[in-house]
């Protein structure tokens, strides 16, 4: 399958920029609401950004890594870069929907493709009682936060806070605690993908809590319910040689 219609987009620095003007000179250009897919330049925080802007687009994206780590990108080369896309594999996600619910009665929903984190506000320990699917599982955890995370975000901030890195369709999603404090030796669970995990924030006003969906934050929660949207689905592309589910295994054996 040949790709007729490319949209480019870039991060802001200045390789990025750079990259994007010469493949738009090479291959031409259309806006992305038109693009068969859209070619993403910059790191995995730019590749973010790309896919939350055109998640409802519901269109392939293909990203390049003019970034630092790239971890979602490809190798970055201007030749053949329409039989690199025509065969390329699919990576199909879905994000995790956050419903925060805040001490003054308000409530706030997002989306989130790598996690959803609770993280104290203050000096203070946080205080967390989790349910799953209705199930009190833990009635208290003093901590600094903890986090959800999708297969495609355990190497990111759940990967820093000691969390496992799940393979791509494990069909899982993990819960991570960072800097438990009580109970010491808890390191998380793994849980199904079709889970709802409940956060309960306890003495929120004297231990106040912000939630996060991967950079949308509600401050002073309540109460945060999670679970994967399957309405949603999002289509990276990676070339074959180097696709999602191989940088996944690699990553557990980096030393």
């Amino acid at each position: 399958m040949y790709i007729h219609s490319i949209a480019f987009v870039a991060a802001e620095t200045k390789i990025a920029q750079d990259a994007m003007y010469r493949l738009k000179h090479r291959y031409g250009h259309v806006s992305p609401d038109k693009a068969e897919v859209i070619v993403a330049l910059g790191g995995d925080g730019f590749m973010l950004e790309t896919l939350h802007r055109y998640m409802g687009r519901k269109v392939p994206i293909y990203g390049m890594n003019r970034g630092t780590v790239g971890f979602l990108m490809n190798e970055f080369r201007e030749i053949d870069l329409p039989e690199r896309i025509a065969e390329s594999q699919t990576v199909e996600l879905h994000p995790l929907h956050m419903e925060a619910h805040t001490k003054d009665g308000g409530s706030l929903c997002a989306l989130a493709i790598n996690e959803v984190s609770l993280l104290r506000e203050t000096r203070q320990a946080a205080k967390l009682r989790i349910k799953i699917d209705g199930v009190e599982r833990l009635p208290e955890l003093v901590c600094d936060g903890a986090l959800v995370c999708t297969p495609a975000g355990s190497t990111a901030y759940n990967l820093s806070a000691h969390g496992p890195i799940l393979p791509m369709g494990s069909g899982l999603m993990a819960l991570t605690p960072i800097s438990p404090f009580r109970p010491r030796r808890w390191r998380g669970a793994l849980l199904p993908e079709r889970a709802e995990v409940v956060f309960e924030i306890l003495d929120a006003e004297k231990r106040p809590v912000s939630a996060v969906a991967d950079y949308t934050e509600v401050r002073d929660v309540s109460k945060v319910i999670i679970r994967e949207d399957r309405s949603m689905k999002i289509r990276l592309l990676f070339d074959p040689e180097h696709n999602l589910e191989e940088r996944i295994l690699k990553e557990q054996f980096v030393e």
